[in-house]
């Protein structure tokens, strides 16, 4: 039987941060196809999330892009209000933006490291502040998108890994304190997208073809984001 959260979809919004472009963007649609209005955070791609919008409008829903620097705590937690306002309401966060690039040990810099923990996680745990004020009347869920990979070392990738690692005990202490009311879950994919840019030789041996495609993640992130508030500091790893 679904949840009463799952059955009152439609009537729900939610906020998508990096919902323009790639996993984001799949999850937007997603939320969209089970009725709910959805707003897109994204930061530098406007075209792509005026495509963004139009597509989930044409599932019948509402849908806003705004534009945010999550590098800002106060910007952050604006986007939020902001959503929450253009739609009328604010049910499911999804922290789906960050930064992705191969940083390698010699190379890393301390803009390097202060850009990949402001957007992956500081980002993150300022939006969640600001929707759990929002979602303090109604409840709602918010889900933290993960890496699967941190369970192994990434030496070519240690601010991004460790950004992600910060992220699931977010997810964890989230979850804690904010139950009953709010669900906080995080989904953890294996490699799903090669990067732009990524070889393709390098792409293979790193998923083993595995198959993971988009819609095992947006499956995962559609779940948490409308299971019952019980299941809750959960990471739900989809990597094959």
């Amino acid at each position: 039987m679904p949840s009463a959260e799952a059955a009152d979809a439609k009537k729900r919004a939610a906020l998508v941060t990096g919902g323009a472009v790639r996993v984001g963007r799949a999850i937007a649609l997603a939320l969209a196809d089970l009725g709910m209005d959805v707003a897109i955070g994204y930061h530098g791609s406007s075209s792509d999330a005026r495509r963004t919008v139009r597509a989930i409008e044409a599932r019948g829903v509402r849908a806003v892009a705004l534009r945010v620097d999550l590098r800002n705590p106060a910007a952050a937690q604006r986007v939020v209000t902001a959503a929450a306002a253009a739609l009328g309401r604010l049910d499911v966060l999804v922290n789906s933006a960050a930064v992705f690039r191969r940083t390698p040990f010699p190379t890393v810099t301390a803009g390097t490291w202060d850009e990949f923990l402001a957007v992956n996680l500081r980002g993150a745990f300022f939006c969640s502040q600001a929707a759990a004020r929002v979602m303090a009347r109604r409840g709602g869920h918010i889900v933290n998108i993960g890496d699967a990979a941190i369970a192994r070392p990434m030496p070519h990738f240690i601010p991004y890994a460790i950004s992600k690692a910060g992220l699931a005990s977010l997810t964890s202490n989230l979850a804690a304190a904010l139950r009953p009311n709010i669900a906080v879950n995080a989904v953890a994919p294996g490699p799903v997208l090669r990067p732009k840019g990524y070889p393709t030789a390098r792409w293979s041996r790193l998923t083993r073809n595995r198959n993971v495609t988009l819609a095992d993640v947006t499956a995962a992130v559609t779940f948490l984001a409308t299971c019952p508030k019980s299941i809750t500091g959960q990471t739900l790893s989809v990597e094959g």
